[in-house]
């Protein structure tokens, strides 16, 4: 029979138990896809007395990260730690040993690609990391393989599945963002501390893997321009499904005159949009190229299954042998790619929607609108809705949906409208687009 591939698995939590369990349930099949079987080694915990998959051998498990990782055996290292300390150690151990590695770790791939790449061309080996971006839903692939004969001109992507649950709660079921948070827990879709989730941080991380891969940009998460979704108000959810939009957190990317524009923000959608129509906790990657045109890729972004997917299609790749040889090909984090320089988030045109709380009387609506044309920001329409409540009958949300403009004129009339008197409480406002 032909050699094994062996296998040092860093994590057994919810994806390293799905891998386990692929391993050994769906053995058979591996081994045919593989063209020879694929057999755990090592798999290493920081607590041995913790339950682990029935499957499991107890003679597999251990506590010695070094030992595993060095063992000659080895011939790669799935790296589902997590985190960017521990991981990024035994990563770059890996492969000075000489050990190929798979890992789902977006956060260690955003902040240290480079490093990490560099690393494994100069030991001639490989990193795999589909499970990093869109957990089961093979966008790494797709744009670095299936759409290789393209040039992609832009990329919007749902690539967190909690923010776009607690979205789907507020605009189906009318939850107030708390609520939504906490359905979201119970249900394990969020963590105990949901930052990274819903301040945008985890959307920027894949983006910045997505701007590699797609544009050969290699740009650290804190340069993108990121909004979260932990202020969104009920109000604007509700007013965004009266005109007909849906709100979503997208991570966005867009090729234009050489240069490009990241964002991680909420956008207003057309809710006959195929990315607005998006529920739950799915993720969705709409990929735009030059020779293709648009297309659409949809599925579970995260959990033990479909990332163990992802997991286990590297593994297979490596086994068979495309892996390397693509690789070698991507070129990727490399130090004499240039990509294309990044746009100033303040030249970005779009329409935007504008939510004010106005004092209701005569001559507000003027001064809103005088901001507006003074940074030459042009109106496409006017909702003046009816007062919040009977103790607030002097005050009325008033929405304003633009024209496109760029993004810097916007927020410059959007920053002298809070001096206005009739203003009575900081503006809301999002990009809108079709």
């Amino acid at each position: 029979m032909t050699e094994a591939l062996n296998i040092a698995l860093l994590g057994c939590g919810t994806v390293g138990g799905g891998v386990v369990k692929l391993l050994y349930e769906q053995r058979e099949r591996i081994t045919t896809r593989a063209g020879r079987p694929i057999q755990l080694q090592h798999v290493v915990v920081r607590d041995l007395s913790k339950p682990r998959p029935n499957c499991l051998p107890r003679e597999r498990l251990t506590a010695d990260l070094e030992r595993a990782v060095k063992d000659p055996s080895v011939h790669v290292v799935v790296e589902l730690i997590g985190g960017t300390g521990i991981a990024r150690d035994a990563v770059l151990t890996a492969l000075r040993a000489g050990k190929h590695v798979v890992t789902a770790n977006k956060a260690l791939l955003a902040l240290y690609g480079r490093e990490i790449h560099e690393t494994a061309r100069q030991a001639e080996r490989v990193v795999a990391f589909e499970a990093s971006v869109a957990g089961g839903v093979p966008i790494v692939a797709a744009i670095s393989q299936s759409l290789a004969a393209n040039q992609i001109t832009s990329i919007q992507g749902i690539l967190n599945g909690t923010s776009n649950f607690i979205l789907t709660a507020m605009s189906e079921h009318g939850q107030t963002y708390e609520q939504a948070l906490l359905e979201a827990q119970r249900r394990g879709y969020a963590e105990a501390d949901p930052t990274l989730d819903v301040d945008g941080s985890d959307a920027a991380h894949k983006l910045a893997i997505l701007a590699q891969l797609a544009f050969g940009v290699s740009v650290a998460p804190s340069a993108i321009d990121r909004r979260g979704i932990a202020d969104i108000d009920s109000m604007d959810v509700r007013f965004a499904n009266e005109l007909g939009h849906r709100i979503k957190l997208l991570a966005e990317a867009w090729l234009s005159d050489g240069l490009l524009a990241l964002q991680v923000a909420p956008v207003l959608l057309r809710a006959s949009t195929p990315l607005a129509q998006i529920r739950g906790s799915a993720n969705a990657i709409q990929v735009v190229g030059d020779v293709v045109g648009e297309t659409l890729f949809y599925g579970l972004g995260a959990g033990e299954m479909p990332t163990a997917s992802a997991v286990l299609a590297d593994l297979i790749d490596l086994a068979v042998g495309r892996a390397q040889r693509t690789y070698a090909g991507l070129k990727l984090w490399s130090l004499r790619d240039a990509g294309s320089a990044l746009r100033d988030a303040d030249t970005v045109r779009s329409k935007f929607y504008l939510r004010l709380i106005v004092a209701d009387r005569p001559g507000v609506l003027a001064d809103v609108c005088r901001c507006l044309a003074d940074e030459q920001v042009s109106i496409a329409s006017v909702i003046q809705h009816e007062a919040l409540d009977d103790e607030e009958a002097d005050v009325v949300p008033l929405v304003i949906l633009t024209h496109a403009a760029p993004g810097g004129r916007f927020r410059a009339a959007a920053a002298r409208m809070a001096s206005l008197p009739g203003i009575k409480g900081p503006s809301v406002w999002y990009s809108v687009a079709d």
